[in-house]
């Protein structure tokens, strides 16, 4: 994990890389979960043995799933320090160009985009790309707008 003192830092850091996450498993039972908490059931996700017959191979995971692991991505990938409160404050752009498989490994990697100054804090334009084991292609690539207060 990079770490930061100070917000100010990644003022000069706009068009780097500011971090690089963890790498996550996204087993059958995290898809599964996805999938019973959104009630998005169907059978290229949830059912490994029609899934086996499908296109893929196998089950893969929800696109959404992928976009909702961004905030474990953003806890292993960079730290500030003197952040008292980090908020989402939305999305711009979010693609999903590959498939994620069943027993895939992930992780993110962050460059900041933008840095404005707002009461309180900052507010970052961070492109998060979704990246998958062992594959050059992302499976997601989204612009989150966060909100980091002092």
């Amino acid at each position: 994990m990079r770490e930061f003192e100070r917000l100010t830092e990644l003022a000069e850091l706009v068009g780097q890389e500011i971090g690089l996450s963890d790498w996550l498993l996204v087993d059958q039972a995290r898809i599964q979960g996805f999938a019973d908490a959104t009630d998005d059931q169907q059978w290229i996700h949830t059912s490994p043995e029609r899934a086996a017959a499908g296109p893929f191979g196998g089950t893969i995971a929800h696109g959404f799933l992928t976009l909702s692991l961004l905030p474990v991505f953003f806890d292993t990938g960079f730290k500030v320090a003197e952040t008292r409160m980090g908020l989402n404050y939305g999305l711009n752009k979010v693609r999903f160009p590959a498939p994620v498989p069943v027993n895939s490994r992930l992780r993110g990697r962050f460059k900041l985009l933008s840095f404005d100054a707002i009461e309180g804090g900052v507010q970052l334009c961070i492109e998060v790309t979704v990246e998958l084991e062992g594959q050059s292609k992302p499976v997601c690539v989204a612009e989150s707008l966060t909100r980091q207060y002092r």
